[in-house]
């Protein structure tokens, strides 16, 4: 899965299906669950839906949730004040006020940790937190998140991997990106796509 100026390549009917979707979704400020193969293009996919959206203007911040430690996955994403621990030496806003008025995307939202899971249902219900180290100070934002997934939630519920009730409030829009395999109708495309993008780096060379 690739864009060339601003389009997702292919022209297969699960491509053609998929961009129609990522209009619709883009034109809401709903909660986006996209899940798919490694290697398919999903956070391509939350920069489309990012890109067609009314806050295009805003910022699109990124976070893979895999290489969040849980010891700092509060930090990172709410911020701290200077002081909270050590090596706090200065203020500073986390991803949600950074993502403020745009968009935040959660990559690879299933490997984030157990027992931070109910922080980020909070967040997400109603929008609002507050710093390590300042909890008299309620944060409150307006962001759109866009999350995504190569493991199977529903199966991680039944494990207790994941929690039931942050799984339905990400997945209000699921969206499915199909592998190559599946849409080998596209590859042509994909091909000439590579074939150009080589002869242009070639002549600039």
């Amino acid at each position: 899965l690739q864009r060339d100026g601003g389009e997702l390549i292919g022209q297969s009917d699960a491509m053609r299906h998929l961009a129609k979707e990522i209009e619709l979704v883009a034109a809401s400020d709903l909660s986006v669950l996209i899940t798919g193969e490694t290697g398919v293009g999903k956070e391509l996919v939350a920069r489309t839906i990012h890109n067609q959206s009314d806050c295009a203007d805003q910022p699109l911040i990124y976070i893979n949730c895999a290489a969040l430690p849980e010891s700092i996955a509060e930090s990172e994403l709410f911020g701290h004040t200077k002081g909270a621990f050590t090596g706090a030496v200065a203020d500073w806003g986390g991803k949600f006020e950074l993502a403020d008025s745009g968009s935040l995307f959660l990559d690879e939202i299933g490997e984030i940790s157990r027992n931070f899971q109910p922080k980020l249902l909070r967040v997400l219900e109603n929008g609002e937190f507050h710093r390590i180290g300042n909890a008299k100070q309620i944060i409150k934002v307006d962001v759109r998140i866009i999350a995504a997934t190569n493991l199977d939630l529903e199966r991680a519920i039944l494990t207790g991997n994941f929690r039931e009730d942050l799984y339905y409030r990400l997945n209000v829009v699921p969206l499915h990106i199909p592998s190559l395999r599946e849409r080998p109708d596209d590859i042509p495309a994909l091909i000439q796509f590579f074939l150009d993008r080589a002869d242009t780096a070639h002549k600039l060379s």
